[in-house]
This record gives C-alpha cells, sequence and structure tokens, in this order.
C-alpha cells in the first residue's frame, strides 16, 4: 500500500534540539520535518554524532524539544505532565541498543512484564488470564516463561534480554515502535531472528516502527522508506530503492560506498605488507 493511503502516526515540523549557549552552543537536531505512516517501517541512517538518537529521545518526549512542533495520531502532541506522558507512552515504546541498561535490576521478569498488562489497562484481569499472556507474549519471542519466572533480566543472555523487550511490545501492542540499533550487540544468528520477531510483530498489529542504524544494508532490506541524516539534518529520504540504488545526496553515496560488496572482486593488493 502507498503511504499517502496510510494514516499518518507521527509528523514533525522545524524539530530542533540545541544543547549549551553562545559559544558552547550545538545543533544537534537541526529543523527536521517527517511525515511516518501506520504500518510503514522506516529506517533513520546516519554515522555516530548525526543527530539520530537525539531524534529518538526528542520522539519519546525524553529530550524536550527546542523549536519545532511533533504531531502524534493527527494533533499536536502534549506531554505538559507526566499523566499525559504515560497516556502518550501507551502508543510509543522504544528498543535501545544496550538491552542491559534497558532494565530495573531490582525487578524480576514476572514484574516487567505485569507492568506491561496493567499499563495496558489489564490491572484487575483474573492471575491466571495474566499468566496466559505473558506465556504468550514469551512464546512469541521463542522463551518459555516457566522459566523466566522469578529470574532477574541480568540473568539472561544479551539475545534473551532484547526477546524480552519484544515480548514486552507484544504486550502493550504500541503504535509506534523506534528501534535504536536493537541488533548492535548481538551475534547475526541472534540479530536475524530478533529482526523476523520485529517484523512479525509489525505484520499482526499494524505497528509503524523506526529503525535507528549507520547500516545501510540493514535499512535497504528491511524499510519502505529510509531518511538519511548528517550532521542534525536530513539530507535526503525516499523508499529504500530511491534512496539506495538512484542516491542523490553526496553524504548518502559516501554512506553506501562504505557497504562491503561480495560481488566485487577482492584486491589484495593494497593489504600487502611492505617488507
Amino acid at each position: 500500500m502507498s503511504n499517502d493511503k496510510r494514516e499518518v502516526c507521527l509528523s514533525g515540523t522545524g524539530v530542533t534540539k540545541v544543547f549549551g549557549l553562545g559559544s558552547k552552543k550545538t545543533v544537534a537536531v537541526d529543523h527536521v520535518d517527517f511525515e511516518f505512516h501506520m504500518g510503514e517501517l522506516v529506517s533513520i541512517v546516519g554515522e555516530s554524532g548525526s543527530g539520530k538518537t537525539t531524534l529518538i529521545k526528542m520522539l519519546l518526549g525524553l529530550t524536550s524539544v527546542t523549536e519545532g512542533d511533533i504531531y502524534f495520531m493527527g494533533k499536536k502532541r502534549d506531554i505538559s505532565s507526566q499523566r499525559k506522558k504515560r497516556e502518550y507512552w501507551k502508543g510509543i515504546q522504544a528498543i535501545f541498543q544496550d538491552p542491559f541498561s534497558s532494565y530495573n535490576i531490582f525487578s524480576k521478569i514476572d514484574s516487567v512484564l505485569l507492568d506491561c498488562i496493567n499499563m495496558r489497562g489489564g490491572r484487575r484481569l483474573p492471575r491466571e488470564k495474566k499468566l496466559e499472556m505473558m506465556r504468550e507474549a514469551c512464546s512469541f519471542v521463542n522463551l518459555k516463561f516457566d522459566e523466566m519466572t522469578n529470574k532477574y533480566p541480568f540473568e539472561l543472555s544479551g539475545g534473551q534480554m532484547q526477546r524480552l523487550m519484544i515480548a514486552r511490545i507484544f504486550l502493550l501492542r504500541p503504535k509506534i515502535l523506534l528501534a535504536d540499533e536493537p541488533t548492535s550487540m548481538i551475534d547475526a544468528c541472534s540479530r536475524a531472528t530478533i529482526l523476523d520477531m520485529l517484523l512479525k510483530l509489525r505484520d499482526e498489529i499494524n505497528m509503524m516502527i523506526i529503525f535507528i542504524t549507520h547500516d545501510m544494508g540493514l535499512a535497504y532490506y528491511v524499510s519502505d522508506t529510509v531518511y538519511i541524516m548528517e550532521k542534525g539534518k536530513f539530507v535526503e529520504h525516499g523508499s529504500a530503492n530511491e534512496v539506495v540504488l538512484t542516491p542523490k545526496a553526496d553524504y548518502t553515496k559516501k554512506l553506501l560506498s562504505d557497504v562491503p560488496k561480495i560481488h566485487d572482486p577482492w584486491d589484495f593488493r593494497t593489504s600487502k605488507v611492505e617488507g
């Protein structure tokens, strides 16, 4: 389905973040405009320091916006109180790069999952129903709840922690998921599994996903739309095919030149050690 037929779920005009004052001022995100649609998978691609993570924190409401407006489900976002912020978070959630820092180390896995059920209004459900929902969420990500119960997240591997994060998303069922380099700290086999789970979840609940990545290959293979970010600005955006196969911005071409091409002949002459 083309994007213009889908409902716009998150958009922004002139969104800007400035840190510091005067000579120490840093413009981390510089007057960016965007429009994301329900069910769409968007990648925001750029090198470290390009402003990707700052933008994600603004979208989540964890970092204040210096200038510009963000719209959620067609209305100007209002997160002026803690209650309004919690309501907003029912519709927008995140998975971060480091699973180890994403959990409260004092909360057991049961509590992590129960909090999600309660947040979705299931506080008064019978205990058996809650257990059934937690088992279903764990099963969705190939974890066995009965082996998780009474454990702390730090007792799991990195890959299991990331899968537990997706089990949380399964229970919360947000409209939008922000995934900040969610597979960078796990092995290649687990990485493919995590991506498959996220795509399956996207299809199941029509969730919109924003991937934050520096990996052009990943962006091309999973995305409907790609935004290229350099020094706080979007220098190019379009369909994955448009951006990757016919790039216009020099920065996009540079990012693409850094992607290894398996089909190209290898030239070992430049790596020859001189005696």
